[in-house]
């Protein structure tokens, strides 16, 4: 039992170390603030994707625009003016009339006539500033409604972004007395007519209005950080954006173009709306400036608000108790690292990659879609660090499986492909000898006349250029999912089937090769630089049935593949000439309405009984969209002087026993015809064999070194035929290239 528990606990070690790390970590942060405006910045998108509540028809607005300024001449309004608007609306009956409009000073002409209206109205309250320095930043309220106690505070709530999320429902002034704000004290009004008065929680200091508690919000409720509590604070529920309230104008009123009973039975706030007056305030709803708020609306939010939790149960904003976001965090933490955990290596590092991000996508939908359902009902839970406690916990998994398996490759070998390695990591028992019938897509490329090459090269140097190569391929490989098997010297072995088989194997053995040529220039560029000659690859391709598993002994174990397909897969490559793909009709049947074909041949390898068909690729269409310069018939140059040579038909790695006699009569860029001084069938070489040639000057003097070619299929006159040179030693070059020269000058 215990040994199955430590088993189990080794198993899912990656999650048991970083859900509490990552947990721990993103709480760090969270307390440190920095996540603080993701975290408003996804309350607001909330907020706006949320359905809209609809208009509160209980409370309308009479607001002041630049149309009311335009007519009555002057940006302040005088107290007449106030007076006459107070007496119609107060005429039609409203629960309550808050003027917020400061009014601490008279503005004549009017200002006796505003005072009676204040004294023989019952239901108008006035506004003061509580908040800020007395001398210079607080507004009093009209004397008359200050004696009376018909005065609210219109202070608002800012965030550090500038927007208003909050509102307050009390403060204390300066004389320490607790004052009601303008949207509480509407609402409160209302109420009182329906006999609804706020009473205090038992053993709580916070209001219970109706059945309905009113929890003050804390400094570190929801998303914020060290919050100033001040004050009875709540989140302002919004019911959408501006205009959420019916709303007239200063003139409508003036020119009783509203109803007789609009404001009956209901609360009015009168208040600026427009531009010139800057009473304009950015809430979630804000995307432009033209999408601010007037403080009026936001004062008569707070009432719909209260209006709406007491009397229609639409819930207040709520956030859950600090150590259940704490857990809320460490759940998401554990699934990013479960999640990745579970899928490392499955399937192969490609396939990984491609269903860890579908994953990731779909835990991140998951986050989102239920953390806005919590929000729909009205839970404002932590988004932005569940969000970096999933991610983080995903990348320090896979952090750590990468520097796990960096190591297990270093003991394993360099070359070993990320595949096996995965393979080997995720089911051990892999490592178990044997193997298994499977059709699979297998390239093999070369270097034409490396082995040539190497021979006047130092040690060092050989296998500088070999490294500098077989990175430039590996990486190329790599991006095509291909399972290197092995390096031949300058040789490879490259897999796409095994031992992951996918549908496009044989597609993208095609673009791989292709893109592997594509890699030669950048090659040789490096190879110029280092005063080395050009390399030329051939590639070949081929599909078929293999036997692919773990081959050799207990001591010594290596992942590859055995079968007459491999076999066939070197036939076809030892065809090409530096620069060619060709493949068998077997791959060409899986990808042939996908190919571009340039060329087509009959060859009968050794070992085949029949002959085959092979095919020259040059380029691929689809999805990779990989294309090989098209083929130019290449020009053949007659010497005026030919070239004498001994040349020696190479028969597989072996030189032949017979040399023979013959002479370059035309030169190209890349090749040569050559003439055979012997008629006979047993001097022409065979088209696509491979030749060893030696040039002579008139003393009989050799030429430089050994030069290598390959028998072209082109036709040719009797006794003649055509070669491509796949190995030129430094002297022969420069004596070719200055032949052609100047025979292309001269014609």
């Amino acid at each position: 039992m215990w040994q199955q528990l430590r088993q189990s606990l080794w198993n899912w070690r990656g999650v048991w170390i970083v859900t509490p790390s990552l947990t721990v970590l993103v709480l760090g942060l969270r307390l440190t603030g920095v996540l603080q405006g993701g975290e408003w910045a996804a309350y607001d998108q909330y907020l706006r994707w949320r359905p809209g509540a609809g208009q509160d028809d209980r409370i309308v607005i009479v607001g002041i625009d630049e149309d009311d300024v335009r007519r009555l001449g002057q940006a302040i309004i005088p107290d007449a003016v106030y007076a006459q608007v107070l007496r119609k609306l107060a005429a039609q009956n409203p629960r309550l009339i808050a003027l917020d409009v400061y009014r601490d000073q008279p503005v004549e002409p009017g200002h006796a006539a505003l005072l009676q209206v204040f004294e023989y109205s019952p239901n108008i309250i006035g506004i003061e500033k509580v908040v800020g320095d007395r001398s210079r930043e607080a507004v009093a309220a009209p004397p008359v409604l200050k004696a009376k106690g018909r005065v609210a505070f219109n202070d608002l709530l800012f965030d550090r972004d500038r927007v208003v999320r909050r509102a307050l429902l009390t403060l204390q002034d300066a004389e320490d007395e607790t004052v009601l704000s303008v949207g509480a004290y509407a609402a409160l009004a209302y109420l009182a007519a329906a006999g609804i008065s706020p009473e205090l929680v038992a053993g709580r200091d916070y209001w219970q209005i109706g059945a309905t508690p009113f929890p003050p919000l804390e400094s570190h409720d929801g998303g914020y950080v060290r919050m100033d509590a001040q004050g009875y604070q709540i989140l302002l529920n919004y019911r959408g954006p501006s205009p959420q309230f019916s709303r007239v104008s200063l003139t409508d009123v003036l020119d009783e173009r509203i109803p007789a009973d609009w404001a009956r039975d209901r609360v009015v706030l009168i208040g600026a709306v427009s531009e010139s007056f800057q009473d304009l305030f950015l809430t979630p709803f804000t995307r432009t400036p033209s999408q601010r708020m007037p403080g009026v609306e936001i004062h008569a939010s707070l009432a719909s608000q209260i209006l709406s939790t007491v009397l229609d149960d639409r819930p207040l904003l709520k956030t859950w108790p600090e150590p259940v976001e704490w857990l809320w965090i460490a759940l998401w933490a554990t699934i990013g690292a479960t999640v990745t955990w579970t899928q490392r290596y499955a399937g192969g590092v490609r396939s990984v990659s491609w269903r860890k991000g579908g994953i990731v996508i779909l835990a991140a939908m998951i986050l989102v879609g239920s953390s806005y359902l919590l929000f729909l009902a009205s839970w404002w839970v932590p988004i932005v660090p569940a969000a970096m406690a999933f991610g983080g916990a995903a990348i320090a998994i896979t952090a750590y499986i990468a520097r796990t398996a960096g190591d297990i490759r270093q003991t394993f070998g360099r070359y070993l492909s990320d595949e096996i390695v995965a393979n080997l990591l995720e089911h051990p028992e892999g490592l178990k000898l044997g193997g298994q019938r499977r059709t699979i897509t297998l390239l093999t490329s070369d270097l034409r006349g490396f082995t040539a090459l190497s021979e006047r090269l130092s040690p060092e140097e050989v296998v500088r250029i070999l490294n500098f190569y077989l990175e430039a391929m590996a990486d190329v490989i790599t991006h095509y999912g291909g399972t290197i098997d092995e390096f031949m010297g300058d040789g490879i072995l490259v897999l796409f089937g095994a031992p992951t088989q996918r549908a496009d194997d044989a597609t993208r053995a095609i673009a791989c090769a292709i893109a592997m040529q594509q890699a030669m220039p950048q090659i040789n560029k490096q190879m110029a630089a280092w005063g080395l000659p050009q390399l030329s690859m051939g590639i070949g391709i081929n599909t078929g049935d293999v036997v692919v598993g773990n081959i050799g002994s207990a001591k010594r174990t290596k992942y590859g593949v055995v079968g007459s397909q491999v076999n066939l897969t070197y036939r076809i490559e030892s065809y090409t000439t530096g620069g060619q793909i060709l493949v068998s009709e077997s791959t060409l049947a899986r990808v042939c309405d996908r190919v571009r074909i340039d060329d087509q041949k009959q060859v009968q390898p050794k070992g085949v009984k029949e002959p085959i068909l092979i095919y020259e690729i040059g380029g691929i269409s689809g999805r990779y969209e990989l294309a090989l310069p098209e083929k130019v018939e290449e020009q053949f140059f007659a010497l005026p002087q030919p070239l004498a040579l001994f040349y020696t038909i190479l028969e597989g790695k072996h030189v032949g026993a017979n040399q023979f006699r013959g002479q370059l009569v035309k030169l190209s860029e890349t090749g040569a015809e050559i003439q055979a001084d012997q008629p006979d069938a047993a001097a022409i070489p065979i088209a696509l064999s491979n030749i060893k040639l030696n040039f002579f000057d008139s003393s009989n003097a050799q030429l430089g070194d050994d030069i290598y070619a390959k028998v072209l299929e082109k036709s040719a006159s009797p006794g003649h035929y055509y070669i491509r040179f796949t190995a030129k030693p430094p002297a022969v070059e420069q004596h070719l290239r200055a032949l052609y020269q100047a025979v292309t000058q001269a014609s």
